[in-house]
């Protein structure tokens, strides 16, 4: 078994082990169309079809079961603009914890319902996520939750790694994996098993023009924050990546791609309309790096993958798009 060869230091085995039961070993779709025009083997990772319809379930799950006892009773707390909300509220429902949930005021109203739906204390706060992240930190001082980061946490990044060892079961000789960026939780925990299990797969990150603050990271080779203007990719709208998440991609990451908030909507009604898939912004991100034609030469002869990370987009903005 592939997650048998990770060393146990990675914890990314043990989070395959236990979200196994709970989690759905998501659909690997190739797309026959891209393919041709790209004049490659492409496939789609449909994360949108996980539980909550995001990858995001996979690390909240894999945190909060890792949680102690003590731990537990205290309950949780986290911030989010709607998927590692209902992330983290699908495992609080699960595993028995109370789960309070700081949500942007901008946040999608299906993400907030949906959040809710789980059993989760909703607490809307702040204009963007990073506002909203300090409104959270700020109230855990008072409550004595334990605060469940989107991104910056070994447990939810090895829960996200998860999707590596599926990647590898169903298409072990993949080339290229095209990865979304937001805070960096998925991509670094992608990079973390793929890095180790096959280290000459090429790593792709993509964010939006409007809030790229990992790849300006990157470029600049230290920590800093970067946000332009408001994107449809609400899900990677995220200024100031995590630490960790930094360390881990500063060494492991192959190439970065930035994209218009126009390839995005483009990427969004291409997927809807010729894949059958619905993806929100974030979710759309890996494909509007192929469509916007800035990876032709990678992707030539070659098996690449990208990640559909998410579908829960908000049904006005699907409506305007499509």
């Amino acid at each position: 078994m592939i997650e048998e060869v990770l060393t146990d230091s990675l914890g990314i085995a043990a989070a395959y082990r236990r979200l196994k039961p709970i989690m759905i070993h998501t659909p690997l779709a190739p797309s026959n169309i891209l393919g041709k025009e790209k004049e490659g083997t492409i496939f789609l990772k449909l994360e949108n079809l996980q539980r909550t319809g995001s990858f995001k379930a996979r690390g909240a799950y894999n945190k909060l079961a890792s949680l102690t006892d003590a731990e537990k009773l205290r309950g949780v707390i986290a911030c989010s603009a709607g998927n590692h909300a209902q992330g983290v509220a699908l495992a609080g429902s699960l595993l028995g914890i109370n789960v309070r949930i700081f949500m942007p005021l901008t946040a999608a109203k299906t993400k907030i319902e949906a959040t809710r739906s789980y059993g989760a204390q909703v607490v809307l706060a702040g204009e963007t996520f990073d506002e909203t992240k300090q409104l959270t930190l700020e109230a855990m001082q008072d409550s004595g939750e334990v605060f469940v980061s989107p991104f910056d946490d070994r447990a939810v990044m090895e829960g996200q790694g998860t999707i590596a060892i599926e990647l590898l079961e169903d298409l072990p000789d993949v080339d290229n994996v095209i990865i979304p960026i937001g805070g960096g939780g998925l991509i670094a925990g992608i990079a973390l098993a793929l890095k180790e299990l096959r280290p000459e797969v090429k790593i792709i990150g993509v964010q939006s023009y409007g809030v790229y603050g990992m790849i300006a990271s990157l470029w600049q080779q230290k920590l800093v924050a970067n946000r332009r203007s408001r994107t449809i990719a609400d899900g990677c709208d995220v200024a100031l990546a995590g630490e960790l998440t930094y360390d881990v991609l500063k060494t492991r990451i192959d190439e970065t791609v930035l994209v218009e908030e126009s390839d995005i909507e483009q990427a969004i009604h291409y997927l809807a309309l010729k894949e059958k898939v619905i993806a929100e912004g974030a979710g759309a991100l890996s494909t509007a790096a192929i469509l916007s034609g800035q990876i032709d030469h990678l992707l030539r002869g070659k098996k690449t993958v990208a990640l559909v990370s998410g579908g829960n987009i908000d049904f006005s903005v699907f409506k305007e798009i499509i």
